[in-house]
């Protein structure tokens, strides 16, 4: 097959149909692939330009969420190019990134969050009668599962992804929490491991008993977190809503639960080597993102700063004695106050 051009189509479907098969969550690029084809479908790719990705990134509304997407583009694009399919270098031009999140809970915080999903009743519409009109309480409970997956979230620091998708059984596809010997095979079985780092992490022992528990009273059957007896895909909806019933402040995700889990074990005065190995994350990553938290942060300057000085050093300006003097705590002697 020879070259073309860049006046050549953009086939964003080549890329999905031979990585997409390799790609740990395919669903997720088939969804991305759908998007910018809704865009970019149809056109050259010489029209790829620093233009058109800032009118992709306007449509999509999302700052974030178009970077991803544009990423996944240029992806394409390359190989597109590596499979000899055209020449030439055509550049995508990203968004700039966003500040990292640092909102996370409290742990009074988490407990509102809990108790908020473990006692909401579902409210529905009285349709006759003397209270027609009128929104009464069920004895349903729709949220309970959603404080299954925060307690997931906070005390292991797992992907929202991978605590859906966790069973205590073992199974193609799924992610495997082993009751018997405490570990979260957070990594789904049969899917190639991706820079996600989703290790096996021992799972602390207040968690799993709850863990048993579910098993053992049949709350839980196939997964720990189930609507209607059957997995979900997503809890961004079912957890916004929990959200704005506990009245948390600012934005809190289901990512929001990674990085208490992150600020938690900093503050705890966890080594930064042993906190990243049970999150499944670079210590490099956890140490810039989350390593103020720690207890050990700038210690030795803290102290340093107003540490006194060694008698043993000669040489005290009098701009030195007087800054001792403000900051230091007055312990004159009777004698001097006297003098």
């Amino acid at each position: 097959m020879h070259k073309t051009s860049n006046a050549s189509m953009l086939r964003l479907s080549i890329y999905l149909d031979d990585c997409g098969p390799r790609i740990a969550d395919q669903p997720k690029l088939e969804r991305t692939i759908g998007r910018l084809n809704d865009f970019f479908g149809g056109k050259a790719l010489s029209q790829v330009t620093a233009a058109t990705c800032r009118a992709y990134a306007l449509s999509r509304g999302k700052t974030g969420g178009a970077r991803a997407d544009l990423e996944t583009l240029r992806a394409a694009i390359n190989h597109h190019s590596k499979e000899g399919l055209h020449y030439g270098i055509v550049r995508v031009t990203l968004p700039q990134k966003g500040p990292p999140r640092d909102r996370w809970l409290t742990r009074d915080e988490a407990a509102q969050l809990i108790w908020a999903c473990w006692r909401y009743r579902e409210k529905q519409t009285v349709h006759r009668g003397r209270k027609k009109g009128q929104p009464v309480e069920t004895e349903k409970r729709p949220l309970r599962h959603l404080a299954r997956f925060i307690l997931i979230g906070l005390y292991t620091g797992t992907r929202a992804g991978a605590i859906a998708a966790a069973s205590p059984y073992r199974d193609t596809g799924h992610s495997f929490i082993d009751l018997d010997q405490g570990i979260f095979y957070r990594l789904p079985i049969g899917k190639r491991a991706t820079k996600k780092r989703q290790t096996p992490a021992p799972i602390p022992p207040r968690l799993l008993a709850h863990m048993r528990r579910w098993v053992r009273r049949g709350v839980v059957t196939s997964h720990f977190v189930e609507w209607h007896g059957a997995p979900v895909k997503s809890v961004k909806t079912g957890f916004g809503h929990a959200v704005r019933l506990a009245k948390l402040w600012g934005k809190v995700t289901p990512h929001t639960l990674r990085h208490t889990a992150a600020t938690w074990l900093m503050q705890r005065g966890v080594p930064i080597w042993q906190a990243a190995g049970y999150l499944g994350m670079s210590a490099e990553i956890l140490e810039r993102t989350y390593g103020h938290h720690h207890p050990d942060y700038m210690r030795s300057a803290v102290e340093a700063i107003t540490a006194k000085q060694p008698k043993n050093v000669s040489g005290r300006s009098a701009n030195v004695l007087l800054v001792n003097s403000l900051v230091e705590p007055e312990n004159a002697s009777p004698q001097r106050q006297k003098s």
